[in-house]
């Protein structure tokens, strides 16, 4: 084979492997506003705004009912109140993924979520998990969508311990009972685990030790390099602490799909239009890249919210929207 053949054939593969044309970014559709569109208006406004990925926390019918048809892959949820129904029995379980599954023959399923950031002390809500997930896996399996529906749990990084440098990165050792089977369900089925990644949050609990910069993808420079691993953003960091203690729990070639990621625009210390903008920007591009563990492999990302939410609690919470209830765009991002 002649270098001019090798040269190609090298050259395509790389392409292949850092392609990022597939839609890697998404947006979390809360409803907790009394002041919020239809959600016909809501789905018309992800396809005119190019919107390809949605995050529904729950089986809203009438946003259902307005995904058909329509080529918006789809994240819904098994609200942490269903959790001991579809945990009580097969049957049950069976029946929640009929009717907001299989009935919807005409939607995009992409992932199921079952529960959301549950806390591992809840002793009432923590152990039905593991068994929710077999038993929802097990009735997408037998209407043969097993192959097209990941099915998955959404978790916080408070299930983190040791997050500094990004490769000491573990889960606390109090969570690990919880965790480990979750882990190795996720590797048996080959599904990601769904992780709510918010430096925001990070920056205004520490903002001695982590720079506005660091937190908004705007440092003109490497500020925590571990290893050979340079880190210019913290959600890079964040996201390979918990690729490293994926691989310290058995689950080394877990992926990560972050289920949620944004910055506030007001209601609390560093919460301003120019920062959330700033950091939605810079989000929308940089997922493409993936992080310093995983280079060249996009991050799938949910950015948090479409909508400013009023009936949300605190403050903050009701100002993470993409776009205001009249639909009209806060920052003019372009999605995909």
């Amino acid at each position: 084979m002649s270098s001019m053949a090798t040269l190609l054939i090298t050259l395509g593969l790389l392409a292949s492997f850092l392609d990022t044309t597939e839609s890697q970014i998404g947006v979390s559709y809360g409803m907790f506003g009394n002041n919020l569109p239809s959600e016909t208006d809501a789905i018309s406004l992800y396809n005119s705004n190019d919107i390809r990925m949605m995050r529904l926390y729950f089986p809203n019918q009438a946003a259902l009912q307005a995904l058909r048809g329509s080529n918006i892959e789809v994240m819904v949820g098994v609200q942490n109140s269903e959790l001991s129904y579809v945990a009580a029995s097969r049957n049950n379980s069976f029946d929640w993924v009929w009717r907001n599954i299989v009935t919807y023959s005409d939607v995009k399923f992409r992932y199921i979520s079952v529960g959301n950031e549950v806390n591992p002390s809840d002793g009432t809500l923590a152990p039905l998990v593991y068994i929710a997930l077999t038993n929802i896996r097990e009735a997408v399996v037998f209407y043969g969508l097993g192959n097209q529906i990941k099915v998955s749990t959404a978790i916080d990084t408070t299930l983190i311990g040791a997050n500094y440098p990004p490769s000491q990165g573990a889960f606390k050792a109090e969570v690990r009972a919880y965790i480990d089977p979750i882990i190795a369900f996720l590797v048996a089925n080959n599904a990601p685990l769904l992780v709510n990644v918010f430096p925001y949050f990070s920056y205004v609990d520490n903002p001695v030790d982590i720079s506005l910069a660091y937190a908004t993808f705007t440092s003109p420079s490497i500020v925590v390099q571990d290893g050979a691993h340079g880190y210019q953003n913290l959600f890079d960091a964040i996201v390979d602490v918990v690729y490293s203690a994926l691989e310290k729990a058995g689950g080394p070639w877990v992926e990560i799909v972050v289920s949620e990621t944004g910055w506030p625009s007001a209601g609390a210390s560093a919460a301003t239009f120019n920062n959330a903008r700033t950091y939605l920007r810079n989000m929308v591009a940089h997922a493409r890249w993936g992080t310093p563990k995983r280079p060249g492999r996009a991050i799938q990302t949910y950015l948090f919210s479409m909508f400013d939410e009023n009936n949300k609690e605190p403050q903050i919470e009701k100002n993470f929207g993409l776009f205001y209830p009249n639909q009209t765009t806060k920052y003019n991002l372009c999605f995909n």
